[in-house]
């Protein structure tokens, strides 16, 4: 009688950030593994809400990825008042209790690994006691990341002291000089008490223990900082751009409102492109300011633009514009950058805009809010050399976003930032080809949550 080989189903425990684009992004990346390894169960743990979203928004789910939601910490009867640090809060608060007993009611067959968002620091402690392997996957750059590594070395350096925003420290590993009032908030500026603040510090000090660490970049972006972190991790994986190497659907590029056709009867690299995330609008005085240097440039532009913000427009601005502009709620944002009419990209520095942007070879106007975004604007306009940003502190004024647009579009330092931008797009495809960094890093990171490594 012929013997019958059973074959061992590997099973990898994800968690996930439920805030932002961080569940999307993560999952992303779990679609673009668990396509070549059929023999592994993915399970994705995150909440109700975000499961909900990140599931019924994705189509072609492999089927060796299943839910699992977790307690988002919430009390009974919450009702969300727009105050999104405060869910943030509330759901740490509980977080590493309800994913140690989501993950331990799922656990049917043995978790092998816990692939988690660097945010959620205690997954490292989690995968410890299961005596199993611990990936914390970093979903912005790696600037961000060495400061949060070393954010006891800042404190320690230069204390809490506010009123030196303009002070340009050069004392971090791997980065030449950054200017104070670049860093992230709750490093050394701001709330550091906060949740989110105490989160970020947790993960700094939770991530010397691990050997792995995976990047949404790519390595030939950062070489000094990326060399540096070589010597504290044994596996760092630049996979990026997430944008390129994992992708969202193709439902979520669909032309709803016919910008491509616009774009198409536009000059080449004339238009400008507004769009700011979805947690980082201008205040009504930026937007109006926006539509009056656009309108008095005579810039062709298209904006992504919510309805409610509309209104915060100067009165008869669409009317006035409409033979050169066009305001959508949504655009296929990868496709309208990658479109020959488009100039600049004006945004507030969020990491995904900006590796979409660099992956389109398109130059940069950063507008910074919170997070990394001062600390991205820092690197495209002083380290790369793709960009650059509005003052600092007083937003975009008209005359300030005229002369950022001129400068972009016309003058021969833009020429100089769309060269700039088109040597880091050419070296972004050469990473994710078939030989190129970052798709040996992600065969490096298969083979190790698969157990192969």
């Amino acid at each position: 009688m012929a013997s019958t080989s059973v074959v061992q189903r590997r099973h990898v425990a994800v968690l996930a950030f439920p805030f932002a684009t961080h569940p999307g992004l993560l999952f992303g990346l779990v679609r673009r593994l668990a396509t070549p390894a059929p023999n592994t169960t993915f399970t994705f743990f995150s909440t109700a809400k975000s499961n909900a979203k990140v599931f019924a928004t994705t189509s072609q789910i492999p089927g060796n990825i299943q839910r699992c939601d977790v307690a988002d910490g919430l009390p009974e009867g919450y009702v969300f008042a727009g105050n999104v640090e405060e869910e943030i809060g509330m759901f740490l608060k509980s977080a590493p209790e309800n994913f140690k007993t989501a993950v331990a009611a799922a656990d049917g067959k043995g978790v092998g690994c816990v692939v988690a968002d660097a945010f959620l620091w205690f997954s490292g402690e989690m995968a410890a006691e299961m005596g199993v392997s611990w990936v914390p996957v970093w979903t912005s750059g790696a600037a961000s990341l060495l400061l949060h590594l070393y954010t006891d070395l800042i404190r320690e350096t230069i204390g809490l002291q506010p009123g030196r925003e303009e002070e340009i420290v050069t004392f971090i590993p791997g980065l030449s000089e950054l200017r104070l009032g670049d860093m992230p908030s709750g490093i050394v500026s701001g709330n550091i008490d906060s949740p989110f603040a105490v989160m970020l510090h947790n993960m700094g000090s939770a991530l010397q223990k691990t050997t792995i660490i995976p990047i949404n970049s790519f390595e030939e972006l950062d070489p000094p900082i990326i060399n540096h972190l070589k010597t504290r991790f044994s596996n760092v994986l630049n996979i990026g751009p997430f944008n390129l190497t994992s992708p969202p659907p193709s439902s979520d590029n669909l032309d709803r409102h016919n910008c491509l056709p616009w774009l198409d009867s536009q000059p080449p690299n004339s238009v400008a492109y507004l769009a700011f995330g979805t947690v980082a609008t201008p205040p009504p005085n930026e937007l109006n300011a926006m539509a009056e240097a656009l309108e008095q440039s005579k810039t062709p532009f298209l904006w992504s633009l919510g309805e409610k913000f509309i209104t915060h427009l100067p009165e008869g601005f669409l009317e006035r514009t409409k033979g050169f502009g066009k305001i959508v709620p949504w655009t296929p944002q990868v496709k309208v950058l990658g479109h020959g009419s488009i100039g600049v990209f004006i945004n507030h520095g969020g990491w995904n805009s900006i590796l979409e942007s660099i992956t389109a070879g398109v130059p940069i106007i950063c507008r910074p809010f919170f997070g990394d975004h001062h600390l991205n604007s820092w690197m495209v306009e002083r380290v790369w050399g793709i960009g650059v940003r509005v003052d600092i502190g007083g937003g975009f004024t008209k005359n300030g976003t005229m002369d950022a647009l001129e400068l972009v579009l016309s003058s021969d330092t833009g020429k100089a930032l769309k060269r700039q931008v088109e040597v880091y797009k050419e070296l972004v495809q050469r990473a994710v080809g078939p030989n190129g960094s970052s798709t040996q890093s992600i065969n490096t990171l298969l083979n190790v949550i698969s157990g192969e490594k």
